[in-house]
């Protein structure tokens, strides 16, 4: 998993409400479970014609799009259905977070976990991000600090632990094994188990 500590990056915006999972990928193209391949089918059914054709007024066809690592989102985006293909599409396309006004809770729980930055901001500042798109933002985990492209500066807050893991680079499996060790000297002092508790 790439590691999230502080970077900067114009922006894009889709800031429809309750844009629900199906909307991020449709169902149709679930038929696989590898983590890459997924960013040409983000938003697919508002990204493309009938014909596969990609509408120049969708956000994420325009030129300036190209590039961008941050999605402006609406109100509780990622609702709907949980599937993790949802986070691979947004970071397929290159996003490494999202700003919005709230998310679906199983959405922000698979971001968190699979290396996407979801970030809550306040009316004022989505306003302020709505008002300037394409404008540049810095986003800083390790200070949990949003920086706007005229210097407006907004606080935001992520779970410690994933926190952790993002701005390291790994998953919860990958710290587990991190602290094998660990583990180990603790059963070593504990000594064998029997009937669940410690003989």
């Amino acid at each position: 998993m790439e590691r999230i500590t502080k970077f900067t990056s114009p922006t894009v915006m889709w800031t429809a409400d309750d844009v629900d999972t199906d909307q991020v990928i449709p169902a149709r193209f679930l038929k696989g479970t590898a983590r890459s391949g997924w960013g040409e089918h983000l938003f697919a059914d508002r990204r493309y014609d009938a014909q596969g054709r990609p509408r120049p007024e969708f956000p994420l066809n325009k030129p300036e799009a190209k590039g961008a690592r941050v999605l402006v989102a609406g109100r509780n985006f990622g609702c709907g259905s949980s599937r993790e293909h949802a986070v691979w599409a947004l970071q397929g396309f290159g996003f490494q977070a999202v700003i919005g006004l709230s998310f679906a809770d199983i959405f922000r729980g698979n971001a968190l976990k699979n290396g996407l930055l979801p970030v809550v901001v306040d009316e004022a500042v989505h306003a302020r991000l709505v008002a300037g798109p394409g404008s540049v933002v810095t986003v800083d985990l390790e200070a949990q600090k949003l920086t706007l492209a005229e210097g407006t500066e907004a606080s935001f807050v992520i779970d410690p632990f994933a926190r952790y893991c993002l701005l390291n680079g790994i998953d919860e499996l990958q710290f587990l094994l991190g602290e094998e060790e660990a583990v180990a000297a603790y059963e070593r002092r504990m000594g064998p188990i029997s009937g669940g508790i410690p003989s």
